[in-house]
């Protein structure tokens, strides 16, 4: 439908004077209520409201299918100092595609930009933006009244990470859709015992190879798996079904499509204007400028969108470290120091200090977690004690470490033994996530299973005794996808996971020890209640180099929370191995990774074992048959 320019009204506004005050300053969180698209009336006539953020344009106007893409149609009002421009265009409905047309006020031509405040866009590679009204019912309501309960710091936290692209595709090679997904999600994440769902971002971004990390639409889901409440679907089922969802955020850098943010009024807007701050070397992105106000206020709006309207569990906020440090990936002479002579980027700190204060403020019961890969102190510990605010943090060191160690022969590993027992320095400086995520799979690193050396069988036992290792170890755990049956391949964005895989025993067994883990993890207390706290972890043996062999007690609130675990790192079984024990007692094997269900010999079995007594001519222990690469856990047996 085409409408004559004198039906664009210019006279109601969702702005009063605090939200311009507010918004200028840099304190205003709501603004998905104030800029954008809304439905209104204007006279007992019903349309749509218009606000966008444009104070370097001459002009703007809203063009789109309901005045055939013609400029000046429908033009906006600006609205004093403010920056924002406004107008309502009657007759229109929901689901109609739009942009802003912006004539700026440096010489230059004018251009074509999509809403950055669009709750719906088109389905790439179309641009356009479409206007949404959500008709969403949730039914969520019991998630939600525990939800503290799931996401507590002494709770147990398993996160399947995945990319909805190519977790599964349907007939044809397609793309599923956010409620198909949420009907396998349910079925197989409630088999594999994952708490969570962590979703790599689901925002909308123009190249699907950037896997959702090069977002032009902060607030609009990407459509290309359906719409807002499609997603909303989703989320809701894998709650009603008490899992939890975590999405990905990413505040550290957008990318410079000619529709998105940058230069979105015709100068450095979103952006910061220096390059040496506002341009990212390794990503060919666009920084934010995280200390105008304007743009802290659209940061931090848009975080807790995610968390209100979507009901997220929490945020993965990716590429901290890049956002706190002026050099990250900058040669000298690239980068221009702070204030203060130092390499520290205090904008960055203070808006990130700010946005973890409005999200726990808010939210007191979801996670936020830093994706920062440096030893920048304090990253998981309250403000108002120096920190930044985050709740976990990932522990990328771990990783690193740990994928080092596990990939060289066995042979090797009594050399390299410090990687598994050096994080216990660190271990609760921070709350830590353990991650196995997915840029370990990609970019020929290799599959997990991949990197393991050794025949088939000592693969697929290294990659079972990596899994003990991880989900024994103080922190919440994360695994991308395919890692829990043993994709052999790298991870493929074009395609869907090698599903057949699970045709094979092998693959079955590593999924079921998965499986395994997860109901261990949630059973025991000793496994999760002091993740985060020195008092739930102690070494038994941590300096059997020589043998590769290291063993620790994991302990929980009540006396009787204990567990064992021993990891033999080599093939050659050791039998009567003696793991010295604190105290007396009796003990019962609950796990072993070598269990013939899981794959393995099946040595030791699930059996009781005495403790030794604690006399001056012997010491207080257990006597143990450790199988090749295995690791086994033992409980006191009451």
């Amino acid at each position: 439908m085409n409408l004559p320019a004198d039906k664009a009204f210019h006279d109601i506004s969702l702005f009063g004077d605090v939200d311009y005050h507010l918004f200028n300053e840099g304190t205003h969180y709501r603004l998905k209520d104030k800029l954008g698209a809304h439905p209104a009336v204007r006279l007992g006539t019903p349309g749509w409201l218009f606000s966008v953020w444009a104070p370097a344009a001459r002009d703007v106007s809203v063009i789109g299918e309901f005045n055939a893409w013609r400029p000046g149609v429908h033009r906006l009002s600006r609205r004093g100092d403010s920056g924002i421009w406004e107008g309502f265009i009657p007759g229109i409905g929901c689901g109609v595609r739009y942009k802003y047309h912006l004539v700026p006020e440096t010489p230059g031509r004018p251009f074509d930009k999509a809403d950055p405040m669009a709750l719906s866009a088109e389905t790439p590679p179309a641009t356009a933006s479409r206007t949404w009204q959500s008709a969403y019912s949730w039914q969520d309501g019991d998630w939600m009244k525990e939800r503290w309960n799931r996401n507590r710091l002494d709770a147990p936290v398993s996160i399947y990470e995945l990319h909805p692209g190519s977790w599964k595709r349907g007939a044809g090679d397609r793309l599923l859709n956010y409620r198909e997904l949420a009907v396998l999600l349910v079925d197989y994440i409630g088999k594999t015992g994952f708490t969570h769902v962590e979703l790599l971002p689901v925002m909308e971004h123009p190249f699907y190879g950037s896997w959702g990390y090069q977002i032009t639409g902060y607030f609009a889901p990407t459509s290309r798996y359906g719409n807002p409440d499609d997603l909303k679907y989703l989320i809701d089922t894998l709650h009603q079904n008490g899992i939890g969802v975590i999405l990905d955020w990413v505040p550290s850098h957008f990318p410079d499509d000619a529709h998105g943010l940058f230069r979105f009024d015709g100068t450095a807007l979103y952006e910061h204007p220096d390059p040496r701050r506002g341009f990212h070397p390794d990503w060919d992105s666009c920084i934010f400028d995280y200390g105008r106000p304007e743009v802290r206020s659209f940061l931090i709006s848009n975080a807790l969108y995610w968390l209100d309207e979507f009901h997220a569990d929490g945020l993965r906020v990716d590429g901290v470290a890049s956002m706190l440090y002026l050099d990250y990936s900058r040669a000298p002479g690239q980068w221009q120091p702070n204030r203060k002579g130092g390499r520290e980027n205090l904008e960055a700190m203070e808006f990130i200090r700010r946005l973890n204060t409005e999200i726990y403020h808010r939210f007191p019961d979801v996670m936020s977690i830093a994706e920062e890969s440096t030893a920048w102190p304090l990253v998981s510990r309250p403000v108002h004690g120096g920190g930044l605010g985050f709740g976990l943090k990932w522990d990328m060191g771990w990783m690193h470490d740990t994928l080092d160690y596990f990939s060289r022969d066995p042979l090797q590993r009594s050399q390299h033994h410090e990687k598994l027992t050096f994080r216990s320095m660190y271990a609760f400086a921070e709350n830590y996530v353990l991650p196995l995520s997915h840029d370990e799979v990609v970019h020929g690193k290799s599959a997990l299973l991949a990197k393991m050396p050794g025949d088939d069988w000592q693969k697929f036992a290294n990659l079972r005794l990596l899994y003990t290792y991880m989900w024994t170890l103080p922190g919440k755990k994360l695994l991308f996808m395919g890692g829990e049956f043993g994709q052999w391949d790298e991870w493929q964005h074009d395609g869907s996971l090698d599903w057949r895989l699970l045709e094979n025993d092998r693959h079955r067994s590593l999924s079921a020890m998965v499986e395994e883990l997860n109901r261990l993890y949630r059973r025991l207390p000793a496994l999760h209640r002091f993740d985060h706290a020195p008092e739930g972890f102690t070494w038994l043996l941590p300096d059997d180099r020589a043998r590769s062999v290291i063993a620790y007690r994991r302990s929980g609130q009540q006396p009787e929370d204990q567990a064992i675990i021993v990891l033999n790192l080599t093939p050659v079984p050791r039998p009567d191995y003696f793991v010295p024990l604190p105290e007396d007692g009796d003990w019962r094997i609950v796990f072993s990774s070598d269990n013939h269900r899981f794959g393995g010999t099946g040595r030791p079995e699930y059996s009781r074992i005495s403790g030794s007594g604690n006399t001056p001519a012997s010491q207080s222990g257990v006597s143990l048959h450790l199988p090749p690469l295995g690791g086994i856990v033992l409980i006191p047996d009451s």
